[in-house]
């Protein structure tokens, strides 16, 4: 089932008391960089940083009269080492402490979802594997198109999935920014130094510049990262809703024994997990929106972007962690119908071998438009009729008078698919 310790430490990351938490580690951080240039005495850093903490309800009292969580949330820290607050938040603005609080808070949320790739990516190769020579039909437009394999969808979901991973990797390696630079990016009270001292202490890597904050353009290209996620999760739950359709009836959701569908029909089993997930890919994706326009602000700042993104990054992150989660927890309980893939493609006496049919007429002496003329008759015949087409093929007087039985028979071997299944496999590190 999902991994609820995983799920944990991502809200963990957002709750109230960690945000001030990360708040802290910045103001500490910045206390033991002016303590490394000589601003500070030794013994008063070491005070500071046993003694300082906060409340998170003395917070909230505080903040009701001075209406600014950061000056709250200072206040609060400054009662707690007395007359050593003089050192505290000094020459800094609150974004200072908001924008590289934030970064941690996404580097170490970052850290959670790459884990959860690492799992999911796991899970899908084996299935890849295991289903590697697995015969099920490809269908493009939602029509029988030819025959593939069950390890070959695996691993195009494979693709996709590693894909995200490593662009992932990528943008969150690269918004792990830190700043403090002062009230418009000038260090107007502040030696230019002390912003790479404490961005080192962090583990994080100094903005090139800033304003009052960081420019969001970096946080939009996350948050659409994220977005790519969701949509390509959605795009693998969709195949497997679609795989479930009784008519198809290729794949399940694993359904528990006294796991019910439907308080009105007792026959259903819903593919319900894979649309949960279809459904809050869509907040996913819209959140990736609001991110775009927080790229917009006034001048050096407003503070437009920061209610929106009090919103949109612990929801999105959280989403992420509980989606890949989810759908590995999907994808590991899945149940394969093999029997019922071999038997979709032979549908209508295997319609979907009419290209080597075709192909088998012009290599014994037919145009191409005539082959495929002959051969489409014979293939719509069986659909309309409920038919046969490899019986239509025996029966069709021209056609055997250009091929014999057991070169029409040749071509409705389904093995002859499986020819480049290793070519293909062998594209991936496995």
């Amino acid at each position: 089932m999902i991994d609820r310790y995983c799920l944990e430490n991502m809200k963990h990351i957002w709750e109230l008391n960690s945000k001030f938490k990360y708040y802290l580690d910045v103001e500490l951080a910045v206390c033991e960089a002016y303590k490394d240039l000589g601003k500070i005495p030794d013994e008063d850093y070491k005070y500071i940083k046993k003694h300082a903490s906060f409340n998170v309800d003395r917070i909230s009292e505080i903040e009701t009269k001075v209406h600014h969580d950061v000056i709250a949330f200072i206040t609060n820290v400054n009662e707690t080492v007395g007359d050593k607050s003089k050192y505290i938040h000094n020459g800094l603005t609150s974004s200072d402490v908001i924008d590289t609080a934030l970064s941690l808070q996404l580097r170490d949320a970052s850290a959670i979802i790459k884990q959860d790739f690492e799992k999911i990516l796991k899970t899908i190769m084996t299935l890849a594997k295991k289903y590697k020579n697995t015969i099920c039909i490809g269908r493009s437009h939602g029509i029988h198109a030819e025959v593939t394999t069950f390890g070959i969808k695996m691993l195009n979901m494979y693709d996709c999935f590693e894909r995200a991973y490593k662009n992932f990797s990528y943008i969150s390696e690269n918004i792990q920014l830190g700043m403090i630079s002062g009230p418009v990016g000038t260090y107007s009270n502040l030696p230019v130094e002390l912003e790479r001292l404490v961005c080192e202490k962090l583990g994080l890597t100094p903005a090139r510049i800033s304003t009052q904050i960081i420019a969001r353009d970096n946080i939009s290209r996350y948050m659409n990262e994220l977005a790519v996620i969701a949509s390509i999760i959605e795009q693998c739950a969709t195949e497997i809703r679609n795989l479930q359709r009784t008519e198809i009836f290729e794949v399940q959701e694993f359904f528990d024994t006294e796991q019910k569908g439907s308080s009105a029909m007792p026959h259903k089993r819903n593919p319900v997990l894979c649309e949960n997930l279809c459904g809050l890919a869509r907040v996913v994706r819209s959140n990736s929106q609001t991110a775009m326009q927080n790229i917009v602000l006034w001048h050096e700042r407003d503070i437009s972007h920061s209610s929106a993104e009090r919103i949109i990054l612990p929801d999105s992150t959280i989403l992420i962690d509980f989606m890949l989660n989810r759908f590995n927890d999907v994808l590991s309980n899945l149940v394969i119908y093999e029997k019922n893939m071999l038997k979709n493609t032979k549908l209508y006496g295997g319609i979907v071998y009419s290209q080597r049919v075709m192909l088998k007429l012009v290599e014994s002496g037919l145009s191409r438009e005539q082959a495929y003329k002959a051969v489409q008759k014979n293939a719509l015949a069986a659909i309309d009729n409920n038919g046969s087409f490899e019986q239509n093929l025996l029966n069709d007087k021209d056609i055997m008078d250009v091929l014999s039985k057991k070169q029409i028979i040749s071509c409705f071997d389904e093995n002859e698919y499986l020819k480049n299944v290793d070519a293909i496999f062998a594209k991936f590190k496995i």
